[in-house]
């Protein structure tokens, strides 16, 4: 038995999903599988049911659930602890981002993490923000950079720390003639336009529908669905308009941005914490450099980004 087939177990226990599970956990399904049969060989013992394509804990599998979660914690617990000891120049850090904080925020902290601890193993995950509060709440993350859209209510044993707040702006093609001559768009006059809009389980889908429902208007849409890098690219193209955080464009020529009244539409940045888990160094580290990185970026030339006080 290792860590690593207990890993692909609970993996596949969460997900319900030989496929899913692989990506989870990075590997590919033959391998997963393997690793699956090699602990079932080892423990005399079918762990999952596989009834018409459902895959479900057979008995066996339902007594080692908990029992592989707390082997995985201890595990984890042992990795801190040899990475405090041996001052950063080891160790792994699990860091949750959203897609939109990934190309802006995150790529910024991570280059300055690793230039001043190599050593440390970086692993990213991107994701929403409800699918990272579940995640680190259940241990799979050491902390993760999410949106608010809960005044600061969490998951219990969770804590949020606002970094800043940020508007969004209407984006469009450079080339194109400009949505308006006015210095900002009225949500109204945003309305008549074809809008590139995302996909469902984004904040900034959840967001946007929300204050056009709230105006008791409609969205023109070109285009549903999209991940980030695909709307900004659609939007380029001059398929349509889009509403994005204002960090997100400002190093893409091929955009032109504007800002948006009546209403103005804000989100706020968190770092999410698990309140009950004492921080690794390399943790703390990360937060110390989190801090110079909202520095830099709330006193240079992002428009409508505030630091949150």
């Amino acid at each position: 038995m290792t860590l690593d087939q207990l890993e692909c177990f609970l993996a596949v226990a969460r997900t319900g999903h030989f496929t899913r599970a692989a990506s989870e956990v990075h590997l590919a399904q033959p391998s997963l599988s393997r690793q699956i049969a090699a602990l079932e060989h080892d423990l005399g013992a079918q762990l999952f049911d596989r009834a018409r394509g459902n895959i479900t804990l057979s008995p066996a599998g339902e007594a080692l659930f908990p029992v592989a979660t707390r082997m995985l914690d201890d595990a984890d617990r042992a990795r801190r602890a040899v990475a405090d000891i041996t001052g950063l120049r080891t160790g792994r850090l699990r860091l949750g981002a959203t897609p939109s904080l990934c190309i802006s925020v995150v790529a910024d902290l991570l280059e300055r993490y690793h230039s001043s601890y190599p050593g440390i193993e970086l692993h990213v995950t991107e994701n929403g923000s409800r699918a990272l509060v579940d995640k680190l709440a259940r241990g799979e993350l050491d902390t993760a950079l999410v949106i608010d859209g809960n005044n600061g209510r969490t998951a219990s044993g969770l804590r949020l720390q606002q970094l800043y707040h940020e508007e969004l702006v209407v984006v469009s093609a450079s080339h194109r003639p400009p949505l308006t001559r006015s210095p900002a768009l009225r949500l109204e006059q945003l309305a008549k336009h074809p809008m590139v809009v995302f996909d469902g389980n984004y904040d900034l889908r959840t967001t946007t529908d929300a204050a056009f429902k709230s105006a008791g208007l409609e969205q023109t849409v070109a285009v549903e669905g999209g991940e980030l890098d695909a709307v900004l690219r659609f939007v380029e193209r001059g398929i349509g308009a889009a509403v994005v955080p204002s960090t997100t464009v400002f190093t893409r020529p091929g955009l032109r941005a504007v800002r948006l009244k009546d209403p103005v539409l804000r989100r706020t940045v968190c770092l999410a914490h698990r309140s009950d888990v004492q921080p690794t160094r390399a943790t703390i580290m990360l937060e110390t450099l989190l801090e110079e990185v909202v520095g830099d970026l709330t006193a240079g030339e992002y428009q409508g980004v505030t630091r949150s006080r």
